[in-house]
């Protein structure tokens, strides 16, 4: 009896693209799927590309439902896998409440402030971009796989 274990093929190009409910349950629903998306590419749960970027996609999610919400607008997750990095997209259509590219961190008692650094610390790079065809814009960042 041959017992191999076949290790699933890491595709050079994949995509996984969803709209959620701006309120914590979307983004904690945003969070889990690109986990298991991450993890069906060949980047299992507790390796370093799927921790990175689904602990980016908790931040920028979190980050489009507190300071993107607009009543009745969803925002919406894109997950690209491409041949030396993985790219989260986070959308939402707030055009006027972009975040600062700034690496200073907020005072000591801030309350909140402090997810960009995180995401700056685990990206390869990231940046704000309007959105395209509609209001609003999109938070993206990249991890080196």
């Amino acid at each position: 009896m041959n017992s191999r274990i076949s290790t699933p093929r890491v595709p050079a190009h994949a995509e996984f693209a969803m709209a959620f409910t701006s309120s914590p349950r979307g983004a904690r629903l945003a969070r889990r799927l690109v986990a298991h998306r991450l993890d069906a590419w060949g980047h299992p749960y507790g390796g370093r590309v799927n921790d990175a970027v689904t602990l980016i996609t908790a931040e920028l999610a979190a980050n489009a439902v507190r300071h993107g919400h607009v009543a009745g607008r969803d925002f919406h997750v894109r997950l690209l896998h491409g041949t030396d990095t993985v790219r989260v997209e986070v959308t939402d259509t707030r055009a006027e409440r972009v975040p600062l590219l700034s690496g200073q961190e907020p005072p000591g008692d801030a309350e909140s402030g402090r997810g960009l650094l995180i995401v700056a610390g685990l990206a390869a790079r990231w940046a704000v971009a309007p959105r395209e065809g509609a209001p609003g814009k999109t938070v993206w960042a990249e991890v080196s796989r």
